[in-house]
């Protein structure tokens, strides 16, 4: 058994019964419980029984002579002998041990000490014994007895934040009446809560991150928890979107048959009335997006007719016509009970008839218990009026900080595009039709974009595209442009996967396995980017011991190749559309990803632990777990909080979420909304929950029918933009009015475009840019040709104005 150290006032208790069980002024009929107001706050005793320093044994139960009378003192009960006896009676009452005989055999051999004879002792005045031998374990026993039974009715009466009379006001059978604590990874999360349950009622379980309600749900699944009642079947669905590999290959409607025992039927009408089409059922699991696997575990709960549904996170990748059926079929349930952990507080506010809260109370000492709360989400806050948070996206103290994007070559405003999509279509590998068709997306370093649809639109499909993992189905004849030296932080629907196949290391462990060479080693070994066989023949073929480094001449991205056995001086320029035709698209992909890590400063940057964990306290994830911790014990929001932090380690200047609210609690949320907000960098989110993008997104890219279309004000704040770039137009036409009047010059200067790199790619500096604006007023083409370090003979693309007369075709 394990022994967990109560609080003081308990202990207090526990050591005034202990006297009173051998106080000689008790009859053996006394109730001494009823000496005390167990009922009380303060849990204070109303005798002073807890102050005596002397303690008499009663010797009415046996022979009685002149020389068997004694006084029991503290020097023979000794302080440490009740400390002790007083933590192992706690310790027996918090697992609910009750049994006489286990309390007799726990406690005896402590107090014999108080009942025998000490042989040496000469003076009757001195002696301990008061019965004969063979009478005090008899007496022992009784006393003990009488102890348990103080204990008992002690713990019946704790304040343990649940109300008899307002539990049963609601009605219902009640299923469930347990007093437990639960711990794990070693820390206390409860502490002898009660847990009181009704058929039909509908629980919130609300707290903060980290307090364990995931634990607690799965203590219950699992039948870990003391005192539950095992004939009880319960239905377990959580929220999480990587689909066990071993289900990963089945066909979703033989799953759904096989795993509920139900018929055929009776298991195609649940999938048909969540629009499952015949192509799905007839697919596999693998193939269903995050908002399907969590539809077709619904309707496995659903067809169980379990008598406990427990929901971790249930709406997590639904879309609003889903949410709205998983409202009406729980709200409509009568002989199930339902629990559940969600951070949607509009959904618990429409679904539950209760709330139970997780708090801390003085009395309970450092610990926590379970407070039930009858009504609405909107009633238990008119009680708690601190708890207001949950239907608040603010912040309190909890702030995140992004680190700055940094400078993105030839980016000299947050209203140039990084990113072009212009009749882009995509189509699945062996699919006959496309997906999606005729894209015209943009984006700038201000966007702030949310894609909205239905499960299975296409969503995921084009976020795909944009971060690099897949092309366009028609390169040749679409524009598909993305900034080569963009970075990225993709945090997607199964990003806990890649944090939990490092489970035994801490977070900050996890970042400096992933970054401490220089680049993102996670994704540098992911799939998008890993070489396979094809590729790597064809690199050993080309006989290519690497690529060294990169440039962009004359407008082509051109990679300095390095042939095995070849020396340095010979390497070689090839362009990258070359390389591709060659087969080296995954080499490509980590070459531009370690560059652009570079650019970052990543190479340069410490990655010690002490660096790591300034990083995640701008996160959220304090020292005791960005630390000390391990990521197994870390709740889903703190795990959110670490693939946030790790996301943003390389500076990224385009940040895409897959459902960021999934498992934040409200205040995470308003810190993340406000951190978004602030930062420097572009957002792409899919999110279904409007409250969060709205406060976030000025712009909504709606996917449907394998089309995009844009709604927001992208449009008018390019035409902001652009009113901007007319007045400066019109302010430099009046000096160049001016200058013409001096006969200085050239009137077919607005010809000249402008430059923000020069014929090798590299980012003209402010100097040259002012000095290229004048020589461009001024016509001033050998200038201009200088300062862009045109070669002779050369016509640098998109410039070709800038001709001398001596051009020669590109190489």
């Amino acid at each position: 058994m394990v022994f967990l150290e109560p609080p003081k006032s308990t202990l207090g208790l526990l050591r005034a019964a202990l006297f009173a069980v051998i106080d000689e002024n008790e009859s053996e009929n006394d109730d001494v419980s009823a000496r005390f107001d167990f009922g009380a706050t303060s849990r204070t005793p109303t005798t002073t029984t807890t102050t005596t320093t002397t303690a008499t044994v009663d010797f009415s139960n046996g022979p009685n002579d002149d020389d068997d009378t004694a006084t029991a003192t503290e020097d023979v009960v000794a302080e440490e002998v009740l400390a002790y006896v007083s933590t192992l009676a706690s310790s027996l009452a918090d697992a609910n041990e009750w049994n006489e005989g286990v309390w007799i055999e726990e406690l005896t051999p402590y107090l014999l000490p108080a009942f025998v004879v000490s042989p040496s002792s000469s003076s009757s005045s001195s002696r301990r014994c008061h019965y004969p031998t063979a009478d005090v374990d008899g007496i022992i026993a009784s006393r003990i007895s009488r102890l348990r039974d103080a204990v008992e009715k002690m713990s019946s009466g704790i304040d343990d934040g649940y109300s008899s009379d307002e539990d049963d006001e609601y009605g219902g059978e009640q299923i469930t009446d347990i007093r437990f604590s639960l711990a794990y990874g070693g820390k206390i999360l409860l502490h002898q809560t009660k847990l009181r349950l009704r058929r039909g009622h509908r629980y919130a379980l609300v707290g903060q991150n980290g307090v364990g309600k995931t634990t607690l749900m799965n203590a219950i699944n699992n039948g870990k928890l003391e005192g539950w009642p095992m004939e009880l079947l319960t239905e377990y669905v959580d929220s999480g979107s990587n689909v066990d590999p071993i289900h990963e290959s089945k066909v979703v409607f033989d799953h759904l048959v096989g795993v509920t025992g139900k018929g055929e039927v009776e298991c195609r009408d649940m999938l048909s009335g969540l629009k499952f089409t015949n192509d799905m059922m007839a697919g596999t699991i693998g193939e269903l997006s995050g908002g399907w696997q969590m539809k077709l575990r619904l309707a496995q709960a659903v067809l169980i007719n379990a008598d406990i549904l427990l929901l971790d996170e249930p709406t997590n990748h639904l879309d609003d016509k889903t949410v709205r059926w998983l409202i009406d079929y729980l709200t409509n349930l009568t002989q199930t009970t339902v629990l559940i952990v969600s951070h949607d507080t509009p959904f618990l506010e429409e679904v539950c008839s209760d709330v139970i809260h997780y708090e801390q109370r003085p009395q309970w000492g450092p610990h926590r218990k379970l407070v039930h709360y009858a009504g609405k989400m909107s009633a238990f806050v008119k009680k708690q009026p601190q708890a207001k948070h949950y239907f608040e996206l603010a912040t309190t103290d909890l702030k995140f900080v992004f680190p700055d994007p940094g400078r993105l070559e030839g980016i000299r405003t947050s209203t140039q595009r990084f990113l072009e999509m212009e009749g882009v279509n995509y189509r699945y590998p062996g699919c006959d039709r496309d997906t999606l068709t005729g894209i015209n997306l943009k984006m700038t370093l201000s966007s702030r974009v949310c894609l909205v649809g239905a499960n299975g639109a296409g969503k995921t499909t084009l976020v795909k595209m944009i971060v690099g993992d897949t092309q366009p189905s028609n390169p040749s004849d679409c524009r598909f442009f993305i900034h080569h030296n963009l970075r990225i932080a993709y945090v997607s629907q199964h990003a806990f996967y890649h944090v939990e196949q490092h489970i035994d290391d801490s977070p900050a462990a996890y970042i400096q396995w992933r970054f401490k060479d220089g680049y993102d080693k996670e994704k540098i070994e992911s799939e998008a980017y890993r070489i396979g066989p094809e590729e790597q023949k064809a690199i050993d073929d080309y006989n290519l011991e690497g690529i060294w480094s990169r440039r962009l001449r004359g407008g082509v991205l051109e990679y300095e190749i390095k042939k095995k056995n070849v020396r340095e001086k010979d390497n070689i320029y090839v362009s990258k559309d070359e390389l591709l035709a060659m087969g080296f698209k995954h080499l490509l992909r980590q070459t531009d990803e370690k560059i652009a890590s570079k650019e970052a400063g990543l190479d340069l940057r410490l990655c010690t632990t002490t660096e790591i964990q300034k990083h995640l306290d701008d996160f959220g994830l304090v020292q005791e777990f960005g630390t000390y911790g391990k990521i197994r014990g870390l709740s889903g929001g703190q795990k959110v909080k670490l693939v946030l932090a790790a996301a943003m380690w390389n500076c990224p200047h385009l940040l895409v979420l897959d459902e960021p609210t999934n498992y934040l609690d409200r205040e995470a949320l308003g810190a993340l909304s406000a951190a978004l907000n602030e930062w420097g960098g572009a957002v792409l989110m899919i999110s279904h929950n409007k409250e969060f993008y709205g406060s976030v997104c000025s712009e909504e890219w709606i996917v449907a029918d394998g089309k995009v279309s844009v709604k927001g004000d992208s449009g008018e704040r390019e035409m902001k933009a652009l009113a901007k770039k007319k007045e400066a137009k019109k302010e430099e036409s009046g000096d160049t009015k001016l200058e013409k009047a001096g006969g200085n010059t050239n009137a077919d200067g607005d010809k000249y475009k402008d430059a923000t790199t020069n014929f090798w790619g590299q980012t003209v500096s402010k100097k040259e840019a002012r000095q290229y604006d004048k020589a461009k007023k001024k016509g001033d083409v050998p200038l201009m040709r200088k300062i862009l370090q045109i070669p002779m003979g050369k016509v640098m693309p998109g410039q070709e104005e800038l001709g001398d007369g001596k051009t020669i075709p590109n190489n």
